[in-house]
């Protein structure tokens, strides 16, 4: 996984007013944290940051106050109507070392004619992964399964020096039966059906 430079501003200001304002210059407040370092507060630039976390896991190098370190992204809070970046916490982390993340997973191919619904039971997969090496993302086949198949977490094919972090049995995907539905037609006249004997027995 490439690393994005990303330059951020010390935060001395807290609060609602204080992350208004850092909002309309286009800046995220964020919180920086790990490896035993008390939290620090910076602002980062909305944009940059936007497109960053596209990237899911992204390994993103901080530079504060001119001070470099590599950091992943364990929380972000979005605008629930604009989706704008409202805040985000950074996880400081080391070259070599292993970090507990989630990965999404795809599915790809087509399921058996008639074999049922794709159900995503765990839309990402937890693992441990080199700091520096982590998947962008997991991809599963589903070619040919039929109502009752599933994959389970053991059978997601992992790159070199990536861990499961979940139990091996884990259902990941799954194909659940597709739910019958009456045509309207019949269930229109099965009504009609139940009518007739009512008006009969009223004009007796």
């Amino acid at each position: 996984m490439a690393e994005v430079k990303i330059a951020a501003q010390s935060r001395t200001e807290f609060g609602k007013g204080a992350a208004r304002r850092a909002r309309r210059a286009n800046l995220v407040p964020g919180v920086v944290y790990g490896h035993g370092q008390d939290p620090r507060h910076v602002n980062l630039p909305g944009h940059e940051l936007l497109m960053a976390v596209r990237t899911p896991n992204v390994l993103i190098s901080l530079d504060v106050d001119g001070k470099s370190e590599l950091v992943i992204p364990k929380a972000i809070q979005r605008d629930p109507i604009k989706g704008f970046l409202e805040h985000i916490d950074l996880l400081v982390v080391k070259r070599g070392e292993k970090v507990s993340v989630e990965v999404p997973v795809h599915a790809e191919g087509e399921l058996a004619p008639g074999g049922g619904v794709l159900e995503h039971v765990l839309n990402a997969l937890p693992v441990e992964a080199e700091a520096t090496h982590i998947p962008v993302s997991f991809t599963v086949s589903v070619e040919g399964l039929e109502a009752g198949a599933a994959i389970l977490a053991k059978d997601v094919e992992l790159p070199a020096g990536t861990t499961l972090a979940v139990e091996d049995d884990a259902v990941v995907l799954q194909v659940v039966a597709a739910q019958a539905e009456e045509p309207e037609e019949a269930a229109e006249g099965e009504e009609g059906a139940a009518e007739a004997p009512a008006a009969e027995a009223a004009a007796e």
